[in-house]
């Protein structure tokens, strides 16, 4: 039998100046008659304060059923815009939208959804210098983020103020969902101790996500924040929860909290926020990486000159090959992977011009190949992306 649980934040029941309007008892009556929700819980849902970080591709679900739920209050942490890319999975958005700030687009919709809860907007990055103010007034923090040291940055201030924080992630068809920080269980930084080297770890823009992955793990992520403030049902507290959708299968690993653990164990040597950019290695990796300060580059503009020249320019591809299939330069398609064992197919003594995407994966292939003893060899400045902004506006981005 599944155990009751009540959340460290969430509201208390009996308020007597929180009442259920008529239409109110309308709209949430499925909930109302089912008895571990009943009219208690829906007060209990009334009274809750959730934040949730980021409206994309988790937020988006998220939003939507907190909203339709009735949770009374909702706080959005959130500064980028709507890009037409987010609309295969981030489905609080429509077309319609396409250049407006997140924040604002989704607050529209989530009023429209339930005119009867508050939104709070943060139109803001996430810092280690307004984290504190911004989650010290919410019940429950949900983690819809999709870099590290905003995923430590939201697990430290969340063991700091005792917040519980329903955790989600994704990446192509995988998703993950726990709980960090309740109260004897396991944190962040329990799981992942050390983030990964920059750039080790592809992120969604670069590896690509299924449309429905966000949607099915943003749901779970909403079933557990409902049932933390209804106190009801066993929490994912001290268990990864893990679904492969290629596979269609869920597994279950156990989590442990780490005594030794820097945040949450019992002798925390980390009390306060840090610089989590420097902490993930991020921060001045422009000028400390050699992929970065020492590869010379090529701006998109100055290639199509060169081009239209006639000037004898050997264009590598260093994509996969359904990127290739996408939209291509024309050039000659070796990934970056298998770099090492096809450079007997590059032509030292001709000047090459590596490009990828976005200029990052062309800019290692550029370093290795100048290890290897070439020295014509250049990155296209913004891969892809730059030369369909600054060149040919047909090539399409993705």
């Amino acid at each position: 039998m599944a155990s009751k649980t009540k959340s460290p934040n969430s509201p208390e029941t009996g308020n007597p100046s929180v009442e259920l309007s008529k239409e109110e008892i309308t709209r949430y009556s499925r909930h109302l008659i089912m008895p571990e929700v009943g009219m208690d819980g829906q007060l209990k849902l009334k009274q809750a304060k959730v934040l949730c970080i980021g409206t994309g591709g988790l937020g988006a679900p998220l939003g939507l059923y907190l909203a339709a739920a009735g949770v009374g209050r909702i706080g959005l942490v959130d500064f980028d815009k709507v890009d037409l890319s987010n609309l295969q999975r981030q489905i609080l958005f429509d077309t319609n939208d396409i250049g407006r700030p997140k924040i604002e687009a989704a607050t529209n919709r989530l009023r429209n959804l339930n005119p009867d809860i508050q939104i709070d907007n943060f139109e803001t990055r996430l810092t280690s210098e307004n984290a504190l103010d911004i989650l010290k007034d919410y019940d429950i923090v949900v983690d819809g983020t999709d870099n590290f040291p905003t995923r430590y940055l939201v697990n430290d201030t969340c063991v700091i103020l005792g917040k519980p924080n329903v955790y989600g992630s994704i990446f192509r068809f995988e998703g993950q969902i726990t709980i960090f920080g309740y109260p004897g269980g396991p944190c962040y930084r329990c799981l992942y101790p050390e983030p990964p080297p920059p750039g080790l770890v592809p992120s969604c823009a670069e590896g690509g996500v299924l449309g429905v992955l966000p949607g099915i793990v943003g749901a779970i992520q909403a079933a557990e924040t409902l049932k933390l403030i209804i106190g009801k049902g066993e929490p994912l507290v001290g268990r990864l929860l893990l679904f492969d959708a290629l596979a269609m299968r869920f597994r279950e690993l156990k989590l442990r909290k780490n005594p030794e653990c820097p945040v949450c164990g019992g002798h925390p040597t980390i009390t306060k926020l840090i610089d989590y950019e420097e902490f993930c290695g991020i921060r001045g990796e422009e000028s400390a990486s050699p992929a970065q300060a020492v590869v010379p580059e090529i701006s998109p503009r100055e290639l199509k000159a060169r081009l239209d020249r006639g000037d004898d320019l050997f264009i590598l591809d260093v994509r996969e090959p359904h990127e290739f299939q996408i939209c291509n330069l024309g050039g000659h398609l070796i990934p970056l992977g298998e770099l090492s064992r096809r450079v007997n197919e590059l032509d030292s003594s001709r000047e090459i011009v590596a490009h990828c995407r976005s200029g990052k994966r062309s800019a290692e292939a550029v370093e290795f190949l100048r290890s290897a003893g070439f020295r014509k060899v250049l990155n296209l400045k913004g891969g892809i992306l730059a030369w369909s902004d600054e060149v040919d506006a047909s090539v399409p981005k993705y």
